[in-house]
């Protein structure tokens, strides 16, 4: 983990240094700024982001931010019950996508999880990741990203039951970066101007 601590931005704001980039490709800045770490609800919504970490186990988060609408057009808006429904062919079809990333592996374990989610009741899957959000009081609030941890007994209890429920690329790691990306924790570093707004 990097040492360093906030860095200002060509807009003169203070921000993560990963939310950082070029002044011609603002993927990371615009993703930190409006959606890493705000409180994400809803079974599709947190759905897409379970879909989305998995992806990304592996490789960078910009690759999974740039294919985000071929993504979201591959996988039926991650419409829960349209994509429990999808059949051999659809895997298939979504193994020749090239606006998607074409890992078999991962292409089944978004399906099966939608099928996964499926069988909880309307709320259950929102319900069952929200109850893993540590108190907010009493967690050090990080100053460099080496205060920042890639696992915590929260994100482990939270792989432990989606898997339970059937849930697949959930390992502690992808629970915890979306932990992360959902709001569950604020891991937005003590100087950086996202923090109080998140």
């Amino acid at each position: 983990m990097s040492e360093q601590g906030v860095v200002e931005g060509p807009d003169g704001l203070p921000r993560c240094p990963w939310g950082l980039e070029s002044e011609t490709m603002t993927d990371y800045r615009v993703y930190h700024d409006t959606e890493w770490g705000r409180p994400v609800h809803g079974d599709d919504a947190l759905y897409e982001r379970v879909s989305l970490e998995a992806f990304q186990s592996g490789l960078s988060w910009l690759t999974i931010l740039r294919r985000r609408e071929g993504f979201r057009a591959a996988f039926a808006d991650f419409s829960i019950k349209k994509v429990a429904e999808f059949t051999e062919a659809d895997e298939e079809r979504l193994l020749a996508d090239p606006g998607i990333i074409r890992n078999r592996a991962k292409i089944a374990a978004t399906i099966a999880n939608a099928r996964a989610a499926a069988a909880l009741a309307p709320g259950e899957l929102s319900e069952l990741i929200w109850s893993h959000a540590p108190a907010s009081d009493g967690r050090p609030v990080p100053r460099t990203f080496a205060d920042v941890p890639a696992i915590t007994p929260e994100s482990t209890a939270l792989s432990r039951d989606l898997k339970k429920h059937g849930f697949r690329f959930v390992g502690p790691t992808t629970a915890y970066a979306l932990m992360q990306a959902c709001g569950l924790v604020n891991d937005h570093l003590a100087d950086c101007h996202i923090r109080d707004a998140v």
